[in-house]
C-alpha cells in the first residue's frame, strides 16, 4: 500500500451529447494528470454524456455510445494514472445508472452508480437514473477510495457507509450548478461529511454553461479537520494536483493550490459571461446581434456580449422611433465605441406609419392606448429578427428578472431572442454588476464601459411621450423587495407587509406575478442566478386563480 498518493482534480467543460469530444478530452487530460505525477485523475459528474443530459439519458443508443466510450478510453489509458470517469452505464433491464466507473491498467476495474438522486429545483433524477445500492469503494495502490456522487455527500448515509466498508479518502464527482449561495453551501455539506466520517475530502465539480445552467467550477479540497486545503477558480476550467500523505493520522493533504473565489456582482457577471459564451458556440452561432436602446439591461446586455466573445463577434442596432430621446442615442452610441462594438440605426418610423395606416379603419374611435405601445415593441422585435436571419447571428433579449417577473415586457417584441443573461438578475442587481464591470476592467475589455449617465436616469421603455417604467411600477427597491419574498422565498402577503411594505402594492404585485405566467412560458433561456429562476426553478400553472390576500 502507497502511503503517498497524488490526485488530479479534473475541473473541465463537456458538451451535453458530444460523447466522442467529451471523451477525446478526458483522454487528453488524463495524459497531463499522468505528465503532472499524478495517480487518479477526478472528473466531474456525467463527464462522458455532459451534464444534465436530462431526457438524453433515455436514449438506449446514448448509454450504448457512453458505454462503448468508455471501454475505448480504458484501453487508450493503460498507464500509471488511474481515472475515476463518471458516465450514463446500463443497469440489467436496460435503464441507465448516473455511474462513476474506475479506469486503471488498459480496463474498466469497477463501475458504481449514485444513491441518491435529486428531485428539486434544477433537478429530475428520479425520473430518469436508477439508483444504485450503495455509493462505490474502489482500491486504488492498496488505498480505500469512497466515491460518492454528488447528491451522496448532501445527506449522511452513503458516506457512512463508506466509512464502514473501510474508505480512507472521499473523492467527489459533481455536476453542481452555480446559484449565488451555491459555494457556501458547498462547503457546508462538505463539512459535514468530514465531520461526521473524520475522512478527508476531495470535491471535483464541472465548469461551462450548458441551456440555463452554469457551472462554476470552484472545486476543493478539505482536511480530516474540516479545514481547507485546496481551491480551484470559479468559472473556468482548471487541472491541478493535490499531494496526500498517510501518516498515523490518516491522510494530510501536503500540497495544493489555493484560489480566493469571487463575491457579490462579480460572480453574477463572471457567470453572465460563462453561460453566453457556451450557449453561443455549444449551439454553433458565429456570434449574437442585440438592440442597444440607451437604456441599462441593454447596455450591461451588449458589456456582457463583448467580453463573452469580442467585438467583433457582436453587433448591435439602434432602433428609435418617435419617442426615443437625443440622450438616449448618445448613449447607446457611447456604450458601443466603448465597447469596440459595430453599432447601426435603423428607424422604425415608417413601418410604424404603414401599421398606422393599415390598422386605422379597425382603430377607429378608440384612444390610443397600449397597443400602440406593443406594435413599436414588436416591430422592433420582426426587425431583429430579420437582421438575425440574415446574419445568421442569435439575437439577445436584454429583459431583466424585475420586468419578466410583472410582465413588464411584450411578447413577440422585446421579449424576442435565443438567449437573455439578465433573466435570473432582478433590477437592482443589474446596477450592482453594471458598477461592478464599470470599475473592474476585465476579459480584456475596457474600464467604464457603460456611460454614467445610464445609471443615473430614469429607466423608459420610451414608447409614449416622457414615459418611465415607475409610471406602471413601484420603485425597482421596493418591486424586488416584493418580488424577492413572493419568488424566492414564498412568503405570504402578510409576512411581505410585515416587513413594511403597503398592503395594496404588494397584492397589485402578487397579481402581476400570477398574471405574467404565460409570457414567462415563452421567454428566451437565461443564466440562472439566484435560488428560484423561472422555468427550472419555479413551475407555476398557466391558468392559476389562488391569491394570497393581506389580512384586514
Amino acid at each position: 500500500m502507497t502511503t503517498r498518493l497524488v490526485i488530479a482534480s479534473v475541473q473541465a467543460n463537456p458538451t451535453v451529447g458530444d460523447i466522442a469530444a467529451n471523451a477525446a478530452a478526458a483522454r487528453r487530460l488524463i495524459g497531463e494528470a499522468a505528465a503532472l505525477g499524478a495517480d487518479i485523475a477526478l472528473f466531474p459528474e456525467l463527464f462522458l454524456i455532459g451534464y444534465p443530459p436530462e431526457d438524453l439519458a433515455l436514449k438506449p443508443a446514448a448509454v450504448r455510445a457512453c458505454q462503448d466510450a468508455l471501454i475505448r478510453l480504458a484501453a487508450d489509458t493503460a498507464g500509471d494514472c488511474a481515472a475515476l470517469v463518471t458516465t450514463l452505464w446500463p443497469g440489467p433491464d436496460g435503464r441507465p445508472h448516473n455511474a462513476v466507473a474506475l479506469l486503471q491498467g488498459g480496463e474498466v476495474r469497477g463501475v458504481s452508480f449514485k444513491v441518491d438522486l435529486p428531485n428539486y429545483g434544477v433537478f429530475d433524477e428520479k425520473r430518469i437514473f436508477v439508483a444504485g445500492d450503495a455509493p462505490g469503494l474502489f482500491e486504488i495502490k492498496g488505498v480505500k477510495v469512497g466515491v460518492p456522487i454528488c447528491e451522496d455527500i448532501w445527506g449522511p448515509g452513503p458516506c457512512a457507509a463508506l466509512k464502514a466498508a473501510g474508505a480512507e479518502l472521499l473523492l467527489v464527482p459533481n455536476g453542481s450548478p452555480f446559484r449565488r449561495t451555491s459555494d457556501d453551501e458547498r462547503l457546508t455539506v462538505a463539512r459535514e461529511r468530514v465531520a461526521e466520517t473524520g475522512l478527508p475530502l476531495v470535491y471535483v465539480n464541472q465548469v461551462g454553461g450548458q441551456d440555463e445552467l452554469v457551472f462554476d467550477g470552484g472545486s476543493f479540497a478539505l482536511q480530516a479537520d474540516g479545514g481547507i486545503c485546496m481551491s480551484l477558480p470559479m468559472f473556468e476550467e482548471a487541472l491541478a494536483c493535490s499531494t496526500w500523505d498517510k501518516g498515523a493520522g490518516g491522510w494530510r493533504c501536503l500540497d495544493a493550490p489555493v484560489t480566493d473565489w469571487p463575491r457579490g456582482p462579480e460572480e453574477i457577471y463572471r457567470a453572465m459571461v460563462l453561460g453566453l459564451r457556451d450557449y453561443v458556440r455549444k449551439s454553433g452561432f458565429p456570434g449574437v446581434l442585440l438592440g442597444l436602446s440607451g437604456g441599462v439591461d441593454s447596455a450591461i446586455s451588449v458589456v456582457v456580449a463583448r467580453d463573452a466573445l469580442g467585438a467583433e463577434a457582436v453587433r448591435a442596432f439602434m432602433l428609435p422611433s418617435r419617442y426615443t430621446s437625443r440622450e438616449s442615442l448618445e448613449d447607446a452610441e457611447a456604450c458601443a465605441r466603448a465597447t469596440g462594438v459595430k453599432l447601426d440605426e435603423i428607424a422604425i418610423a415608417p413601418a410604424v406609419a404603414a401599421f398606422e395606416t393599415m390598422l386605422a379603419p379597425q382603430f377607429e374611435g378608440r384612444a390610443p392606448d397600449l397597443t400602440e405601445e406593443n406594435i413599436q415593441a414588436r416591430i422592433r422585435g420582426v426587425t431583429l429578427m430579420a437582421l438575425s436571419n440574415k446574419f445568421g447571428l442569435m439575437l439577445m433579449t436584454t429583459g431583466n428578472k424585475s420586468e419578466m417577473a410583472v410582465g413588464y415586457a411584450t411578447l413577440y417584441g422585446d421579449m424576442c431572442g435565443g438567449y437573455n443573461v439578465l433573466k435570473d438578475v432582478y433590477k437592482v442587481d443589474v446596477y450592482e454588476v453594471c458598477r461592478w464591470r464599470n470599475a473592474n476592467p476585465c476579459y480584456g475589455g475596457p474600464a467604464a464601459p457603460i456611460p454614467e449617465r445610464i445609471l443615473t436616469k430614469a429607466p423608459s421603455a420610451e414608447l409614449r411621450p416622457d414615459q418611465t417604467d415607475q409610471d406602471s411600477l413601484p420603485p425597482y427597491e421596493v418591486l424586488d423587495a416584493i418580488l424577492h419574498g413572493l419568488v424566492e422565498e414564498e412568503a405570504t402577503l402578510d409576512e411581505i407587509v410585515a416587513r413594511g411594505y403597503d398592503g395594496p402594492t404588494v397584492e397589485r404585485v402578487q397579481r402581476l406575478l400570477y398574471g405574467s405566467e404565460y409570457k414567462r412560458r415563452q421567454s428566451a433561456p437565461g443564466v440562472k442566478i439566484g435560488g428560484k429562476a423561472f422555468g427550472r426553478d419555479r413551475r407555476y400553472p398557466l391558468v392559476n386563480r389562488f391569491r394570497d390576500k393581506v389580512s384586514d
